[in-house]
């Protein structure tokens, strides 16, 4: 008898669920060729003991199981979108404030110079017109900027 017929009456009857077994014949041709033939034995003995396993020690899966999956899965995704709004490597919304104000306090403060005096003395009211236009886009477009970066956050914050 070769190791392909012995092979496929042992998958035969391990198949068989109702609980038949081999016939005596078969078991002794089966015996006999797993005598002088070890991969066939070690194939036999593995199936033996993934039967073993399957019967007995088989965990059925949690009914729960896909739930808790899910669950984690969902959480991974709320996480992945709540750091999209984060640009890698970006500024964070209390860096954008803080350079924000030291910019309002920086064009404010240019008033206040010594130097500013005199070319506005000179100058006048032509000098000065020029200098508030150029504040107010700095300020204008700074603003722009943030809002734009930080749009998520605010309408969420806002809810807008």
């Amino acid at each position: 008898m070769n190791c392909t017929k012995v092979l496929d009456l042992v998958y035969e009857y391990s198949e068989n669920k109702e609980g038949s077994k081999l016939p005596l014949f078969n078991q002794i041709k089966i015996s006999l060729h797993t005598l002088f033939c070890q991969t066939c034995a070690k194939e036999i003995e593995l199936l033996e003991k993934t039967r073993t396993i399957m019967n007995e020690d088989y965990f059925p899966v949690s009914t729960r199981f896909e739930d808790s999956i899910m669950a984690k899965i969902n959480a991974i995704e709320e996480s992945e979108t709540e750091e999209s709004y984060a640009i890698p490597g970006g500024i964070s919304t209390r860096g954008w404030v803080i350079a924000g104000l030291v910019l309002l306090v920086s064009l404010v403060t240019a008033f206040f110079g010594l130097d500013f005096q005199n070319v506005a003395d000179e100058s006048g009211v032509s000098f000065m017109l020029p200098m508030g236009i150029l504040i107010g886009i700095v300020l204008t477009t700074y603003g722009a900027f943030f809002v734009g970066s930080h749009l998520k956050e605010l309408t969420e914050r806002f809810g807008l």
